[in-house]
């Protein structure tokens, strides 16, 4: 049976790796052939550095609207590495992040989280990249 595009998607990679790891942090992060891996490596290791400094932001941003301990781990993931890719990768459009990361919600999350978190995105999107790239 062929693989499924989805599965090739580096953004499905990294919140798949974040996922392994947040759930076993000893384990240690194996980055697969792929054509956007130094993104993918990027994005796992740069989102798990960083995770304190894209909380605070989320936090102060968000405010009421995102609780991380009450956020459900593989949503939380997907808003971390969005907000790291808004925060620290620039060359990469705004509008991309945000619809990539909606995208890919359909193959990890219910269809009613879909919404909440391009709102979230949305919102963060706006308050992170001032510009508006």
């Amino acid at each position: 049976m062929p693989k499924k595009k989805s599965d090739n998607n580096p953004r499905i990679i990294v919140v798949q790796k974040l996922y392994s790891y947040f759930l076993n942090k000893e384990l240690k992060i194996v980055y697969p052939k792929h054509r956007y891996k130094k993104f993918i490596k990027d994005t796992v290791s740069g989102t798990i550095e960083r995770e304190e400094l894209l909380l605070e932001k989320l936090k102060e941003v968000l405010k009421d609207d995102f609780n991380p301990s009450r956020t459900d781990l593989i949503l939380k993931l997907m808003i971390l590495s969005a907000t790291f890719e808004l925060m620290f990768i620039h060359k990469t459009p705004t509008n991309v992040v945000v619809s990539e990361y909606v995208k890919i919600s359909d193959f990890f999350l219910e269809s009613a989280h879909k919404g909440y978190l391009n709102a979230i995105l949305d919102k963060v999107s706006k308050n992170v990249r001032k510009d508006g790239e």
